[in-house]
């Protein structure tokens, strides 16, 4: 299994750590291979068992490095939900001053539509209370 890892409080070495985990199990995993092909090579009939032990032993390292990588991922998906709010919530403010930039346009339209009404208004009661036809 992957070993436990304490995890820092900040997000950048967080970030910092994850970044070097997965280096660490990149090179974990292209040594097991490495190593996978150097005992491939068999140059007599007697280093058969020895061949075919160290290739499980490099397979078993090899699985060892990709459990430890699919544990990095699942903390990454860990810390990308965990730690993802500030983001959202920038998100979600950026849209809340969208629309009330919005509104505040839309306010400032009907107040203007609302005075250029009254003062039509007022000059048709104006010309309909001064007309002689009424």
């Amino acid at each position: 299994m992957a070993q436990q890892r304490a995890l820092p409080q900040s997000k950048e070495t967080l970030l910092q750590s994850y970044n070097k985990w997965l280096k660490d199990d990149i090179k974990s995993i292209m040594n097991d291979f490495t190593e996978i092909i150097k005992t491939a090579k068999i140059e007599d009939e007697t280093q058969v068992s020895r061949a075919t032990q160290g290739e499980q032993d490099n397979y078993e390292m090899h699985v060892r490095a990709g459990e430890s990588l699919m544990k990095l991922v699942s903390d990454l998906k860990q810390f990308l939900i965990l730690n993802d709010f500030p983001s959202v919530n920038e998100a979600i403010d950026q849209r809340n001053k969208q629309l009330r930039a919005l509104q505040e346009e839309c306010d400032r339209k009907l107040v203007m539509l609302r005075d250029k009404i009254s003062i039509d208004l007022y000059e048709l009661e104006e010309e309909y209370y001064s007309s002689r036809y009424k």
